[in-house]
């Protein structure tokens, strides 16, 4: 299929649109550009259409439509073709997040990114053309509807990025590092709370260290979910390191409680992650105020050296999304993916069968799905300060 070139209109695909939304914190930085610590970037497409799925009673999409003149569609279709029969933008931006959508026994709020992304990619067909498309978060909270999502974008040709802002946040200090290193075990932390969110986001920097392991990303093996007192037992058991955790706590730019995590945190949630290859992870939320923070520590071979950094999630309103929109960008320009979509595959499966072990009772779940093989870039991207991108 022939590809659009001219990579400037977008059509924007959202969920809702109220302030502070996650449509805001992109269409707004579309619209009016956007920084990263000192650097400012003029507005970087024309915001071609946009279709809201359901109307906030804070909905400020109406008024951006009229400030700006952006035409609102009342279906997905129309969005992407402007009115016609035919694709009539050079992207398409899916932010579905936010909104009143059923949730399911594990949990898991459906969001339709897998059906809004089915009509986009009937638009194609019938086009002969295709476009860029970004999924905000995680693909879909249904692994097999992620894994077509992917099949779309080999099928037809088209560039497909998906994820959160975390994975190419700031980091302090801003440890980069080749790929084909030798590494034995990772372990991310953060803030106390149990959802596909805080999963996400931990999943997300645990496979942005992962996939630059020597021999590439082999995917994951097994998952369990453990809590309170299970994850210090856990460790003890020798079935995930300590001592990381310490080497991440070191890190944290905002200053949590004193004490230690096994006295302090008496409502912690932790994942065991074990992958195809050996490698070992972990992910802990620690709550109680002990972190306020995204984290991760990370040992690069048996008894070798540990490394660890901290990443930010500036205040919302600053640079908190204006690296992911850059890398967005970046996509519409060349006509290529930034950062490969079997990273959010990986991690959207490990999302869901992390849900699953937690509302079946923190059981070990064997993970036949996630064989999930790829290579990481040889440069990953994340935001530097005083403006400067790897």
């Amino acid at each position: 299929m022939e590809r659009c070139h001219s990579l400037k209109k977008v059509a924007v695909v959202c969920s809702t649109f109220q302030l502070r939304s996650h449509a805001d914190n992109f269409v707004t930085r579309l619209l009016e550009g956007y920084w990263i610590d000192q650097e400012y970037h003029r507005p970087p497409c024309e915001v071609a259409a946009l279709y809201v799925d359901q109307i906030h009673r804070a909905d400020v999409s109406r008024k951006l439509s009229l400030a700006y003149d952006i035409p609102v569609f009342s279906n997905v279709a129309d969005a992407v073709t402007l009115g016609s029969d035919q694709l009539s933008v050079d992207g398409v931006l899916l932010i579905l997040e936010h909104g009143e959508y059923p949730q399911n026994e594990l949990y898991q709020k459906l969001y339709p990114r897998y059906e809004m992304m089915n009509q986009v990619v009937d638009v194609f067909r019938r086009s002969g053309r295709t476009a860029p498309i970004f999924v905000d978060k995680h693909l879909s909270y249904d692994r097999a509807k992620a894994q077509r999502m992917c099949e779309w974008s080999k099928d037809l040709k088209f560039p497909l990025m998906a994820g959160s802002s975390l994975p190419v946040t700031f980091r302090h200090p801003e440890l980069d590092f080749p790929p084909g290193q030798e590494m034995d075990e990772i372990l991310v932390v953060g803030g106390s709370w149990f959802g596909e969110s805080w999963l996400l986001h931990l999943m997300e920097i645990l496979q942005t260290i992962a996939e630059q392991r020597a021999g590439g990303e082999t995917g994951i093996r097994a998952i369990q979910v453990l809590t309170g007192v299970e994850i210090w037992r856990a460790a003890m058991e020798g079935r995930w390191d300590r001592s990381l955790l310490d080497a991440a706590l070191a890190r944290r730019l905002n200053q949590g409680v004193e004490g230690n995590p096994e006295d302090v945190s008496r409502q912690s949630v932790g994942c065991l992650i074990e992958y195809r290859d050996g490698l070992k992870a972990t992910l802990l939320a620690l709550g109680d105020g002990l972190v306020f923070d995204y984290l991760t520590a990370f040992r690069l071979r048996p008894g070798g050296e540990v490394l660890s950094t901290a990443f930010e999630l500036p205040s919302e309103s600053a640079d908190n999304m204006s690296p992911l929109v850059h890398l967005i960008i970046r996509m519409l320009e060349t006509g290529q993916a930034q950062t490969p979509i079997e990273r959010t595959l990986l991690a959207t499966g490990a999302l869901s069968y992390l849900m699953e072990s937690g509302a079946r009772g923190r059981k070990r779940l064997e993970t036949p799905e996630l064989d999930v093989r790829y290579q990481a870039p040889p440069h990953p991207y994340f935001a530097r300060r005083m403006g400067r991108a790897a």
